[in-house]
């Protein structure tokens, strides 16, 4: 694969990463009793995986002497200022907390975004392509829409050059590189880069960068749900398998209890 182009000359004056807490990786999901939604009592937080690749890709950018600052916006309750702090950690420089109790969508949360990009002005913005909890994959999409800025879906690998970015993507079947002018929009692929851990004291550093808290009324956009979710269940537990002696049986079985054959 060829490589992507970087060239350092230019200097993308500030980056805006979005991040989403979300329920720990490592936790088994618990689905409500009366089936309204997923139980979050007691539950493991973090920030999502596919936000911390983003946050990697814009501290690298900064250290390269691509970016001057990097800025770390995230929509959400007030226990949120936890994921925000990790992304300060990793080397954000400062960070925006929007904050409501409310669970917004996809669309709600693009027109939040595409208002603070509008009072920050950013030349670039690294998201997650999805958050692991809804798996939505539509906030990058709908906040390029929104602001009319080119956009860069599932990133494997970016390049500066110049006023251009060269972005490598995943597609079905293989690989696609597309090159934007900036503005844009880019959202990160697991095959991007791995994640950091913070050091102790990055993370006692992080503790003194500054957070700038927001209202959601403040920035005046409709972010009322369209969607009733009905019902939320966990997935039926799968049944144990069985031996069978013969090559008839096996394929008995697979006739006429699997449906596989016909």
């Amino acid at each position: 694969m060829e490589e992507l182009g970087d060239d350092c000359g230019e200097t993308i004056m500030k980056i805006l990463v979005p991040v989403k807490r979300v329920v720990d990786y490592n936790v088994k999901i618990r689905v409500k009793p009366d089936q309204t939604g997923v139980d979050l009592a007691n539950v493991k937080m973090s920030m999502n995986p596919f936000c911390e690749i983003a946050v990697e890709e814009a501290v690298r950018l900064q250290e390269a002497g691509t970016a001057t600052e990097i800025i770390v916006v995230s929509v959400g309750p007030t226990q949120a200022q936890e994921t925000i702090r990790t992304a300060l950690a990793m080397g954000a420089d400062r960070g925006i907390l929007v904050k409501t109790d409310d669970d917004l969508e996809p669309l709600g949360i693009a027109k939040v975004l595409k208002a603070v990009v509008e009072a920050e002005s950013p030349d670039l913005v690294i998201l997650g392509k999805q958050a692991i909890d809804g798996d939505n994959n539509q906030t990058g999409q709908m906040l390029a829409a929104l602001l009319g800025w080119s956009q860069g879906t599932f990133a494997s690998e970016l390049g500066i050059e110049g006023d251009k970015i060269n972005v490598m993507r995943e597609i079905d079947g293989g690989l696609q590189g597309v090159k934007l002018a900036m503005p844009a929009i880019i959202t990160t692929d697991l095959r991007l880069n791995e994640p950091r851990y913070a050091s102790l004291p990055n993370i006692m550093k992080a503790k003194k960068k500054p957070i700038d808290e927001k209202e959601l009324a403040e920035y005046g956009v409709d972010a009322a749900p369209r969607l009733e979710i009905v019902k939320v269940a966990e997935p039926a537990e799968r049944e144990a398998g069985v031996k069978v002696e013969t090559v008839g049986e096996l394929v008995d079985k697979l006739k006429n209890e699997a449906g596989v054959l016909q």
